[in-house]
């Protein structure tokens, strides 16, 4: 089952998710009670987090799936998508889990063994960008901008000290996110150079406003039976990018939410951008300029289309 949120942005609604149109669910869950003459649960919160697992929405959308031209349902053209998690508490991401990535960076990829994952955050209020919105170019560092497509992990229970065996219990769903990237940000050019110059200039090279596009929807956990086995694709302009796949991950799902909440408490709503695969422009020197679009494609999920604004 695939949910996502859609607008007005004012009254946002939970809807279901279908690769060429969306249906409110509260208009499929009225449109299923009167098909087969009893009541289905209606309801109307635009939350996905428990809608994720419920039952009978799951009937619901696979009743959907068969049905010819449902009632209720919005051409995704003129859908206005939201980011499925508005305001997740905390957004991880992951830098170098796929060995391809850290090798076209000119680094040296360590087996997993002998390493452990880089994890760092980016402030989700104003990263968090919605489907079709654009990222905008930052005014004071427009140049070196790039993509990076990845997995998201939306939280579905609160966890702490899993163990990987188990941590995929904790997760309510996936969807696509765009870490964007500014490769080259470098603050006071008169500055005296100080040993962490370089970490610092690049995690900071993460933080910009829209950097941080997620979508277009979420899919339930139940309906991936192994989060290591998705294709991702990122095109810009409609040229090939990234092809890859997340059984490239040096650290896989169950592994991150392992070792994250060893440190942190896991709450629902948090999101988990797992690390991108190989194809990213700061390999060639080719960075997103305005009128560019990216279309970021995970299988089982859907299409994330973001673009590119001054």
């Amino acid at each position: 089952m695939r949910l996502c949120r859609i607008g007005p942005e004012a009254a946002p609604r939970a809807a279901f998710y279908f690769d060429t149109f969306v249906v409110p669910v509260a208009t499929a869950a009225v449109a299923h009670s009167q098909a087969r003459g009893t009541s289905v649960r209606i309801p109307t919160k635009d939350d996905l987090l428990p809608l994720l697992g419920d039952v009978g929405l799951h009937e619901t959308a696979n009743w959907l799936a068969n049905t010819p031209n449902p009632q209720g349902a919005i051409p995704i053209a003129q859908a206005e998508l939201l980011v499925p998690v508005p305001k997740p508490n905390k957004l991880f991401c992951l830098a170098g889990n796929y060995a391809e990535h850290i090798k076209e960076g000119g680094g040296v990829p360590a087996e997993r063994a002998q390493t452990f994952p880089y994890v760092f955050m980016k402030p989700p209020s104003t990263t968090l960008t919605h489907p079709n919105r654009p990222v905008v170019l930052p005014v004071e560092a427009p140049d070196a901008v790039d993509w990076e497509l990845e997995l998201g992990v939306i939280i579905g229970k609160k966890c702490k000290n899993v163990s990987e065996a188990n941590a995929l219990k904790y997760v309510a769903g996936y969807t696509i996110v765009n870490d964007i990237s500014q490769r080259r940000y470098r603050p006071n050019p008169n500055r005296v150079k100080r040993e962490k110059d370089v970490f610092f200039d690049w995690l900071h090279g993460k933080w910009f406003d829209t950097f941080c596009p997620c979508g277009p929807c979420v899919v339930s956990a139940d309906a991936v039976k192994d989060p290591q086995s998705l294709t991702l694709e990122l095109t810009v302009n409609g040229d090939v990018k990234q092809k890859g796949s997340t059984a490239q991950m040096i650290f896989p799902v169950a592994a991150i939410i392992e070792f994250i909440s060893k440190m942190v408490t896991l709450e629902p709503g948090d999101i988990i951008s797992t690390g991108t695969p190989a194809g990213v422009g700061s390999t060639t020197g080719t960075f997103l300029k305005a009128g560019d679009k990216m279309h970021g494609t995970i299988s089982g999920i859907g299409t994330l289309t973001t673009p590119v604004v001054d």
